[in-house]
């Protein structure tokens, strides 16, 4: 009987002593996961507002909401009474480890969330990074798809792809068609000036404001340079270059205007 009677103390006072911390770590936990539930809210409607791309959205908001779900496990728990030092250290070791074995692959997450986010590209786009140049046909997670211009897809790891150096030829709406074309120095200059213009005001793909320029750009070994800028929408860019290459070859040949071959004059010397 006394031996009964001595448990039921101690299951007493263990009860009092657990039950404020139970309650507390319960209202806690409680507070804690419907406060996680309005930050993960408040943080899909910002990135939604941030127009950032929609799996990295779910994918951002679950991370958060499972790194602070796991931290208010371990706060309750400590309240509890329960040691978590021990736990936190396992984690931690655990988590250097994976992060030591993926380093490339967390490289690479890393950069793609760096491009999902600030967005130095979209779907869509012609670029030139890492010694390639095409349109962007995929933004994932690890890599960034190109397609070239002769229908090859190329892979492009986003940790390199976000350190790197990236051309973007899409991202403005106008581009600058440079041409240079050389004439020999017995043609006339003029006339030759005056077929330019005529060809480039024909073309109404060309903008008039910035204004088109023809100029002497060198007075070349072989020939008198004539340097010709033109501005248009970026999506008239190649058919612009490529059609004025021809024009201008066409009506130079018809007016009699000559592209020079290389030239050297060679002197003979008897002694």
């Amino acid at each position: 009987m006394a031996n009964v009677q001595q448990y039921w103390n101690e299951l007493v006072n263990l009860v009092v002593l657990f039950t404020p911390k139970i309650i507390t770590a319960a209202l806690t936990l409680i507070v804690g996961l419907w406060i996680i539930r309005i930050l993960g809210n408040y943080m899909e409607k910002a990135l939604e507002k941030g127009k950032v791309e929609i799996s990295l959205q779910r994918f951002l908001v679950s991370l958060v909401r499972i790194g602070l779900k796991l931290l208010l496990l371990i706060s309750v728990a400590s309240m509890v009474g329960i040691a978590t030092t021990s736990f936190v250290a396992i984690l931690g070791a655990a988590g250097l480890a994976v992060g030591l074995a993926l380093q490339g692959s967390l490289a690479n997450f890393a950069g793609g969330v760096l491009i999902l986010l600030l967005k130095p590209f979209k779907v869509g786009d012609v670029i030139q990074a890492q010694g390639f140049t095409g349109k962007v046909e995929a933004i994932q997670i690890f890599n960034t798809v190109l397609k070239t211009a002769d229908n090859k897809t190329i892979i492009i790891p986003n940790g390199a792809l976000s350190n790197g150096s990236i051309m973007n030829f899409s991202m403005e709406k106008t581009r600058r068609v440079d041409f240079t074309f050389g004439i020999g120095y017995d043609d006339d200059l003029k006339k030759a000036k005056d077929i330019l213009q005529q060809i480039i005001a024909a073309d109404e793909r060309i903008l008039k404001d910035p204004a088109p320029q023809i100029v002497v750009s060198e007075l070349g070994d072989s020939a008198v340079n004539l340097a010709v800028r033109v501005w248009c929408n970026a999506e008239d860019y190649w058919n612009i270059y490529f059609d004025t290459i021809e024009k201008v070859k066409l009506t130079f040949d018809a007016e009699g205007i000559t592209f020079p071959y290389p030239q050297r004059d060679v002197h003979l010397y008897q002694n």
